[in-house]
């Protein structure tokens, strides 16, 4: 048997709707308004098929280049051989989503201007980086008041 190898092949469970999530697209999807510079996710929607992108680029962040009345469009980078090539893509709203990726660098971001800003109030210098979780300290178990037990499971029965 051969393997078909159309625009749409080994995509059974990418374009596929999740659980519970069937059926109509969600109002907000049409309601968010993009803006250009925004960074985004191009996730394919299966209940839309025009304007879905390529399933190379399903998964992929790319930012806002240019906005229409119903679609957007992305830059992405996209690997071929041993580079990456930019490439502008124009999806329909209903295959993008915000991105989240740079929301905890933002907070990191406002956390650390607050925090100079009360050093420098009370005179005291403040490290901004960042330090690795270290390993937890030692420590002893005592077995005064509390014993080893030995735990075996219960024999499986059938009592009708």
């Amino acid at each position: 048997m051969g393997h078909a190898a159309g625009l749409r092949a080994g995509t059974r469970y990418a374009f596929s709707r999740g659980f519970k999530q069937k059926g109509m697209i969600q109002l907000s999807t049409y309601l968010r308004q993009y803006k250009v510079g925004d960074i985004v996710d191009v996730v394919a929607n299966g209940a839309v098929q025009k304007g879905m992108p390529y399933k190379v680029y399903h998964g992929k962040t790319g930012v806002i280049y240019n906005v229409t009345k119903s679609a957007v469009g992305v830059i992405l980078y996209r690997q071929v051989g041993n580079r990456y090539i930019e490439k502008r893509i124009n999806v329909r709203i209903e295959h993008v989503r915000l991105s989240r990726s740079r929301e905890d660098f933002l907070k990191r971001v406002k956390e650390n201007a607050k925090k100079q800003k009360q050093a420098k109030e009370e005179g005291t210098p403040q490290k901004m980086k960042r330090e690795p979780v270290m390993p937890r300290d030692s420590r002893t178990v005592s077995i005064k008041d509390n014993l080893p037990e030995s735990i075996t499971p219960i024999p499986y029965e059938t009592t009708i």
